[in-house]
């Protein structure tokens, strides 16, 4: 199978906030907005917004969503002031802040915010990762 990622859905409890959170704070446009699921178009792939519950019955699942889900989602920049900048404005604009920009001991720098729901959202410089002018990943020596 190749290698590759199309979609992240995100299975959100109040869909209405979650969009204001990502449309409002993080200033993403809307791709598809229909029929109970939003889609913001990211660099080459597609993040999804579709309600809870609904999202566990397509699955075939049962809906229980109880504390740290064991993942977290990366948007990586050019910089650490890059990283204390996007920070600080999120921050401004509502986002809830979970860890502070801070050094890695692996030479990177990150930082943690969360979205209304509670995903967590990784603000990071990574000096060994090599992105193309579009933002997207090419190589990580």
């Amino acid at each position: 199978m190749e290698q590759r990622i199309n979609f992240i859905t995100l299975g959100v409890e109040n869909l209405e906030m979650m969009k204001k959170f990502y449309h409002e704070v993080l200033g993403w446009a809307y791709l598809k907005d229909d029929q109970g699921i939003v889609f913001f178009q990211l660099n080459g792939l597609i993040l999804g917004l579709f309600p809870t519950a609904d999202l566990a019955e397509e699955i075939g699942v049962e809906n229980n969503r109880n504390g740290f889900r064991g993942f977290s989602l990366s948007i990586n920049f050019n910089s650490k002031s890059e990283v204390d900048e996007v920070y600080s404005d999120l921050l401004s604009k509502g986002a809830k802040g979970i860890k502070a920009p801070n050094d890695i001991f692996w030479g990177g720098y990150n930082a943690y915010i969360a979205d209304p729901e509670n995903n967590y959202w990784e603000l990071a410089f990574n000096p060994f990762l090599v992105m193309d002018e579009k933002g997207n990943s090419v190589s990580h020596p």
